[in-house]
């Protein structure tokens, strides 16, 4: 099999279904469970203080139980939850895509792993002298100030 086959957007695909698909059976039947997510994905609002993010590495493991699993939302390419962070509890909606879930565990097993990233979404960036010089009004304007 081809490394590249591996990438490939399909079967990242597939693999976010059975995530979605894993997610949704335990959250139907009351299932408390964790999740190790890679952190550069991973989205808190509000943001959390930089004295608990220093905590945090590569990898985080959340335990989805109690009021952040009756919190959970889950949607088609994301999940979200409520928890408290640190001493002080402090609370954030944490937001991550489904492919930043790397394994899913339930009471101390783990029943999913998942070895790829979440899918890139293709975007142009342009610098705004760019976008600007792409209307021939905006170049005739340019050009009369020289």
């Amino acid at each position: 099999m081809q490394l590249k086959l591996l990438d490939s957007a399909k079967l990242k695909k597939i693999n976010q279904n059975y995530i979605y698909d894993t997610l949704e059976f335990l959250l139907s039947n009351n299932q408390f469970f964790g999740i190790v997510c890679k952190t550069s994905y991973t989205n808190f609002n509000p943001p959390l203080p930089k004295s608990i993010m220093d905590n945090f590495q590569d990898r985080v493991l959340f335990m989805i139980a109690k009021y952040s699993f009756e919190s959970a939302i889950l949607a088609e390419d994301s999940f979200s939850f409520e928890a408290g962070f640190g001493r002080e509890n402090f609370g954030s909606t944490v937001n991550l895509p489904l492919l930043a879930i790397q394994e899913i565990i339930v009471e101390n097993r783990p029943i999913l792993v998942n070895f790829f990233s979440p899918i890139k979404k293709e975007t142009k960036i342009q610098n705004s002298m760019e976008k600007l010089l792409q209307n021939p009004q905006n170049q005739k304007l340019l050009k009369k100030k020289k």
